[in-house]
């Protein structure tokens, strides 16, 4: 394993966002995405390592970061990437998931950025589809029915297989309960713990959603990153994303699913994602003369 070091930046509300740093060369930030800390894509990071210093923070509400706080949103989430991007210097980012939501906003917001990595983001035709789930999560988690709030943020997501959405709710909650059960605590949070920071990622995507013109604004150059089997409502976001960007490239992972970039450990595929994302970095790198 590569040797890591960790760092706190503060960001514009005054929450402390911690953040593992790996490898040398130019900055990247990895921002991960639902149910994750940045340590869940540190196998990618060091895959980059020999290339990059690659920068994995904690989305804020989770790991070594402070609360989402009350007035939580997308606004937030990009402050808080901006003042990583501003400490650290780096001006590549790769987003997983809601982390690329935060990251196609940021590139609205810095235009000055050389390239963005984005990996399947969440995002609907309408923001009312990930919005309808919020008062049943909310319900669920005020009375502590964890397994509940995980299989509505899940259906809410269509992140299951197939077979996920037909099996009865019961049985969905019973299986999900006896997997927190073998969570184990250690230095990553357990998912019953990274379980109230769903409505967060939930937010983002209703937040997000709906017409993807606004994304047309966005000056650097953005590769769309994707599995194959996955939902088809990421396929769509990516195909939607691909028409309205002005710089764009795309590359779609034969074989993977939205966990590609997790740690292996977590049935990612980190090399494959990693060896993609390099050459695009590399040859954004030389085609801006940086």
């Amino acid at each position: 394993m590569t040797t890591t070091t960790i760092g706190t930046v503060t960001s514009a509300d005054g929450t402390a966002i911690g953040y593992r740093e790996v490898g040398h060369g130019p900055g990247l930030v990895i921002l991960h995405g639902a149910m994750q800390t940045g340590d869940s894509q540190l196998d990618m990071a060091e895959a980059l390592s020999a290339d990059f210093t690659c920068y994995l923070p904690d989305r804020r509400g989770r790991g070594r970061s402070g609360p989402a706080g009350p007035a939580y949103g997308l606004r937030r989430e990009v402050e808080d990437l901006e003042a990583l991007l501003d400490a650290t210097g780096a001006r590549h980012v790769a987003g997983v998931s809601s982390g690329a939501i935060i990251t196609l906003h940021t590139l609205l917001a810095r235009p000055d950025l050389a390239g963005a990595v984005v990996f399947e983001p969440p995002l609907f035709p309408d923001g009312s589809v990930p919005a309808a789930c919020l008062p049943r999560l909310d319900r669920e988690l005020a009375e502590g029915r964890t397994a509940a709030a995980l299989v509505t943020g899940m259906k809410a997501a269509r992140l299951g297989p197939a077979i996920f959405m037909a099996v009865p709710r019961g049985v969905l909650e019973l299986m999900t309960g006896l997997m927190l059960k073998g969570d184990r605590l250690g230095e990553t949070p357990t998912f019953a713990q990274l379980a109230p920071t769903l409505r967060q990622d939930i937010q983002l995507s209703a937040e997000a959603s709906g017409d993807l013109a606004r994304y047309a604004a966005v000056r650097p150059e953005v590769l769309l990153l994707g599995g194959t089997k996955g939902p088809s409502y990421l396929r769509d976001a990516l195909t939607g994303l691909e028409r309205v960007l002005p710089d764009v490239r795309r590359e779609v992972l034969r074989g993977l699913d939205h966990s590609a970039t997790s740690n292996t450990a977590q049935r990612g595929h980190p090399g494959r994602v990693a060896a993609v994302i390099r050459r695009f970095l590399l040859e954004n790198r030389e085609g801006a003369g940086s």
